[in-house]
């Protein structure tokens, strides 16, 4: 069977993050953050430029997918809902339910997932990343999820 993984930035340094990746076999990483960087001196490492020659190092193909990232708006549903609720980003544990439709139909229903299934033709492991540490709090489950309904492929979470 084909599969997947997903992982998310926070939680990891470069090493533990490289180290994660090459244990589960990846060689293309899916890169779906709308903007490609990341707050904190910690995660400087997980900025675009940074990250890519990480990977390059490290023999991880890198592959920005914006087509698969939420719009502006829609985050800014979810940073309203996790305003409501009490919650940052990086404590975040769900999506709210009205990010996770929205994101769905605007975004997911309309992109193009063929360098995604062209990856897993090629026998090639790929992992979506974003920030969130728990798929849960994540659009990268919801792909993932996508992925393993219409396309018969097993998903791992990859986690600090």
């Amino acid at each position: 069977m084909r599969r997947l993984t997903t992982i998310g930035v926070y939680g990891f340094d470069a090493e533990s993050f490289l180290r994660r990746l090459r244990d589960a076999g990846v060689g293309v990483l899916l890169d779906t953050r709308q903007r490609r960087g990341v707050r904190g001196p910690e995660y400087a490492w997980a900025n675009s430029l940074r990250l890519q020659a990480l990977l390059s190092d490290a023999g991880i193909a890198y592959r920005h997918l914006p087509d698969l990232a939420p719009t502006t708006e829609l985050r800014q549903l979810q940073y309203a809902e996790d305003d409501h609720r009490g919650v940052g980003k990086r404590s975040r544990e769900a999506l709210a339910p009205e990010f996770a439709r929205r994101f769905v139909t605007e975004v997911l229903d309309r992109a193009d997932l063929t360098p995604v299934l062209d990856a897993l033709d090629e026998g090639v492991i790929p992992a979506f990343l974003c920030v969130e540490r728990d798929p849960e709090a994540c659009h990268r489950s919801l792909i993932a999820e996508r992925m393993r309904r219409d396309h018969d492929v097993s998903v791992e979470h990859l986690v600090p």
